[in-house]
């Protein structure tokens, strides 16, 4: 074959690599990621001092990496980012009090129908097929990456312009840096304007603790998700909610069990590696995660599971439907709508909004004993309250997992009606590898704060060379770990 020809196919594969590709979105723990953010730590290096320059290249870069996870649809956030900017400039120069609302009220109609058109509107013409001979046909719809995180972003921004808790930026360029920069961009934290806007203007700061940290955050992530999470999905939990029936009931609930730990580290480590990432660039993103499944309660449970979500749910829309100030019986009816809507922002389907309607009814409930009996708080009660409520969460997972209906009742059938507990340990030994890193997972879950924070600070406090290798080292655990095919994070889907 002729030399050019040869040059001319390695070209192309080079620059495909650098275009959006369908099958391939652009994942923290791939190895193109790995190769561009250090290529734009290269650069950054060089103009972070200069602020105007610095907020451009990383405006940049963080369109960039929304193009290579969702295509052209990065022109759909740019034209909501505009639209958002201007009409918090309008909402904040109206002085008139009935104006101002009614220009808050119309942004948020506006990003609300925005994520109702990509999200929900194969839903409904679902519902409407259901009282029709003729049936509706089904849009050809793609859902952008990260569009539920950001339009709660622009809606939070509008919102906090009108109730005068911030000042608008003071340029188009500064606001898209606040929606677009790419750490949290498409899986969250949500982050509020007055967590991270005023950071755009602050003088960088990167101190050798935060670069440690970040590091460290880096490493934590990739093993959460990479090794643990991708790993016990794709040998066990996956095959199990495939096809539930076809498994004991034994091997469903450690499915279940199984899910539990991936979905907290697949999103957790998520979450971990945009921290840190952030931090290695001079910014801090909020804690989503906390220790969650050591919760006591249900009501504790969501202050420290995707912490940005369940404040951002609270402050938005529970407190503005009147929260706990209107009475008991409306306080319980204002959390069911809450978690019903935190439900179905979840996804387009019924089993999400059972999922937070079974939620609801829990922190509902909660909320009744702890008015009513006051239970006294002691090991005992600590430890009673962490049983019940992990596995409340586990059993509301399956819906939430499960591709239907049918398929959490088959799930719950083999459970309740074909356990065969006696299959137990040949399935222990069937799927050692996996229950390895199952029991490694909740360990590593369930250790003290301060553990944790001792190995921090050990990784933060060694020398820049020992903390590449150990990142070099959890890479190497990755490659040998990961699945033919990289996983998407869980959450990209929402």
């Amino acid at each position: 074959m002729d030399t050019s020809i040869i040059r001319n196919i390695h070209i192309d594969k080079i620059v495909e690599q650098f275009l959006y590709n369908e099958k391939n979105p652009l994942l923290f723990n791939s190895g193109f990621f790995l190769f561009t953010f250090l290529f734009f730590l290269l650069i950054y290096s060089l103009i972070q001092n200069r602020i105007r320059a610095r907020i451009f290249f990383i405006v940049a870069f963080s369109v960039y990496f929304y193009y290579k996870s969702s295509g052209w649809y990065f022109l759909l956030m740019i034209i909501s980012s505009l639209v958002a900017h201007y009409l918090a400039q309008y909402i904040y120069l109206t002085r008139n009090y009935r104006k101002r609302k009614a220009l808050m009220v119309f942004s948020v109609i506006i990003f609300v129908s925005m994520l109702g058109y990509f999200k929900y509107t194969n839903f409904i013409i679902g519902i409407v097929n259901n009282f029709r001979t003729q049936p509706v046909q089904f849009a050809q719809l793609f859902l952008p990456l990260g569009i539920s995180f950001y339009t709660f972003e622009l809606i939070s921004y509008c919102v906090d312009v009108y109730y005068r808790k911030i000042k608008p930026v003071k340029s188009i360029m500064d606001f898209c840096f606040y929606v677009s920069f790419f750490p949290h961009l498409v899986a969250g934290p949500i982050v509020r304007p007055k967590e991270l806007i005023p950071q755009i203007y602050a003088k960088l700061k990167l101190t050798r603790e935060d670069v440690g940290r970040g590091v460290f955050l880096i490493m934590a992530g990739l093993v959460k998700k990479a090794i643990i999470s991708d790993y016990i999905s794709s040998n066990f939990v996956d095959r199990i909610f495939d096809n539930p029936a076809l498994y004991s009931g034994v091997e469903n609930l450690l499915g279940v069990y199984g899910y539990t730990l991936q979905i907290y580290c697949d999103f957790s480590g998520y979450s971990d590696m945009a921290i840190g990432i952030a931090l290695l660039i001079g910014y801090k993103l909020p804690l989503n995660f906390d220790a969650p499944y050591r919760s006591t309660s249900i009501t504790e449970f969501w202050r420290k599971w995707h912490i940005s979500l369940s404040s951002w749910l609270r402050d938005y829309l529970y407190i503005p439907l009147g929260g706990n100030r209107t009475g008991k019986f409306k306080q319980y009816i204002n959390l069911m709508i809450t978690m019903l809507i935190g439900g179905l922002w979840h996804g387009a389907s019924w089993k999400f909004v059972f999922w937070g309607g079974m939620h609801g009814v829990g922190l509902a409930i909660d909320k009744f004993f702890n008015d009513v009996v006051k239970f006294k708080s002691n090991l005992f009660t600590k430890v009673v309250g962490i049983i019940i409520t992990f596995n409340f969460v586990a059993f509301c997972w399956i819906f939430f997992r499960a591709d239907s209906f049918e398929t959490a009742i088959d799930l719950l059938t083999q459970v309740f009606t074909s356990f065969k507990g006696e299959l137990f340990v040949n399935v222990l030994v069937g799927y050692k590898q996996v229950f390895l890193f199952i029991l490694i997972g909740y360990l590593l879950h369930i250790t003290p704060k301060t553990w944790d924070q001792f190995v921090e600070n050990k990784v933060i406090h060694y020398p820049l060379i020992v903390q590449s290798i150990l990142l070099a080292i959890v890479i190497w655990m990755v490659i040998q770990c990961k699945s033919a095919e990289l996983q998407p994070f869980i959450y990209f889907q929402f």
